[in-house]
């Protein structure tokens, strides 16, 4: 069979890295590499289900198949020496491990199953598969391209009704063949939950080393599998709480220099860093505003902290709360209209809402122990936060204070992270006696809890908005 694609643009990330501009950065990331959609043979336009899964338990035991992505001709390649061919298998080990880290499939990776053939790629023999069980099919293939750029396309199969349910294709860098395995493994978790897909995302975080009396604390970026890894700063000065901006292309956080904290903006794609504000006031906890304007920050001045705001862009800083006591933490509502942020102005930390502006506020948590580190849903329907009863663990409750539900039953859990869907909240856990740290994911349920890999210690990490 004839195999052919029809090359449709896309808007993708396009920046050259330039120098770091502050002692304190690292390399500069190096983003950019271009990413084209293509549609495949018979490509019939068919997007994700809209709507959302009631009920999640009709994954549970959903078998897919993915067996190796097959190649027209096996071509070596920067992204796998040993050709086109090997690259398949580990684009396939990549999405089988995408779906069953997730916790709602079942999948069977290509180790276990049989090569298929490239002509079989659009055309399934279907009782290859039937034995063994499978319900859904995944089929792939890739392609090297004369400019050097490869070809990867994905097919999601249903075996009952032996018919294709979604395909879609990307030309991507030999350096970014991991981001076409995690495209495909969104376009399968999109087309079979209705959900909006996560894989194809960044976590920033802070990468921790030394003793504990005296951490070096440096600003990292990996993919949402823990893949790529990368230091952005050097750890000449410590970095604390970064978040990404609305757009993705610039990252806000913390920086203690000289012992003086100063929020910086860093460009991914530039590798350039602009100073926003500095003081010589204890800060806390930068957070941008949905529409990527404004910043709110804590500061204490006088023996007092309160949350500001201040342009992106730096200036002037506009105060938003002013009571006696700590207020820290503020994170907006999806529609910018609302603030959520901790507060001990009533004898303990506890959860409080505003409105942007500052006004109408009022207290949310009345769960017993102290509440801590807010953080508002990128859907809105749900509030995460650390809850300290004893131990410290990951909660949730709705904007309006109700319905509170623990997550995590850890002994130290805190700094909830929401994946871009709003399904997956990621939180750094402290190991009782040692004090070393590590990003965890825990979904919804409260179950299919993991552990992230990172090459060091790990706190504050921040998920990014999928990638363009």
């Amino acid at each position: 069979m004839k195999f052919l694609i029809a090359l449709t643009p896309l808007i993708a990330l396009v920046a050259a890295p330039v120098a770091a501009q502050n002692q304190d950065l690292g390399e500069p990331m190096g983003e950019g590499q271009e990413v084209e959609a293509v549609a495949v043979e018979g490509d019939d336009g068919d997007g994700p289900l809209r709507g959302t899964v009631s009920d999640d338990s009709s994954l549970d035991d959903l078998g897919i198949a993915i067996p190796a992505f097959a190649t027209d001709r096996n071509v070596s390649t920067p992204a796998n020496a040993n050709g086109t061919a090997a690259l398949g298998e580990e684009l396939a080990r990549v999405i089988t491990a995408n779906l069953r880290n997730n916790g709602l499939f079942k999948p069977t990776g290509p180790d276990s199953l049989p090569k298929p053939e490239f002509a079989n790629i659009t055309s399934p023999v279907w009782s290859t598969w039937g034995v063994r069980g499978a319900e859904m099919l995944v089929h792939g293939y890739v392609r090297a391209r004369s400019d050097d750029r490869l070809t990867v396309g994905c097919y999601l199969y249903d075996m009952a009704l032996q018919q294709r349910l979604v395909a879609e294709g990307w030309v991507v860098s030999p350096a970014d063949w991991r981001r076409a395995a995690h495209k495909c493994s969104d376009l399968i978790y999109a087309r079979l939950t209705g959900e909006s897909p996560f894989f194809d995302s960044r976590i920033a975080y802070i990468a921790e080393t030394g003793p504990k009396d005296n951490r070096t604390k440096r600003l990292a970026i990996m993919d949402s599998d823990g893949a790529n890894h990368r230091f952005i700063t050097n750890g000449r000065s410590t970095a604390l709480t970064p978040r990404y901006s609305p757009d993705y292309k610039q990252l806000v956080y913390l920086s203690y220099v000289d012992g003086n904290p100063r929020i910086y903006v860093y460009d991914i794609g530039t590798g350039k860093q602009t100073l926003v504000t500095q003081s010589e006031n204890p800060t806390f906890a930068p957070r941008w505003s949905p529409d990527g304007r404004w910043i709110l920050y804590s500061m204490a001045v006088g023996g007092n902290t309160d949350i500001y705001r201040v342009s992106a862009q730096g200036g002037r800083s506009e105060r938003l709360t002013d009571t006696p006591g700590i207020d820290i933490g503020g994170s907006y509502s999806p529609d910018g209209s609302r603030i959520v942020f901790e507060s001990d102005r009533s004898g303990s930390q506890q959860i409080y809402i505003m409105d942007a502006d500052g006004s109408n506020q009022r207290r949310l948590t009345f769960f017993g122990g102290r509440s801590a580190t807010p953080e508002w849903s990128p859907r809105g329907d749900q509030i995460a936060f650390t809850h300290i009863a004893g131990d410290f663990n990951i909660a949730v409750m709705n904007p309006n204070g109700r319905g509170f539900r623990k997550l995590t039953n850890g002994w130290q859990d805190e700094a909830p992270t929401w994946a871009p869907n709003g399904r997956i909240i990621q939180f750094f856990r402290t190991a009782r006696n040692t004090g070393a740290t590590s990003l965890w994911q825990v979904d919804l349920t409260g179950e299919n809890e993991r552990r992230l890999p990172t090459p060091v210690d790990a706190s504050d990490p921040a998920w990014g908005p999928i990638l363009p």
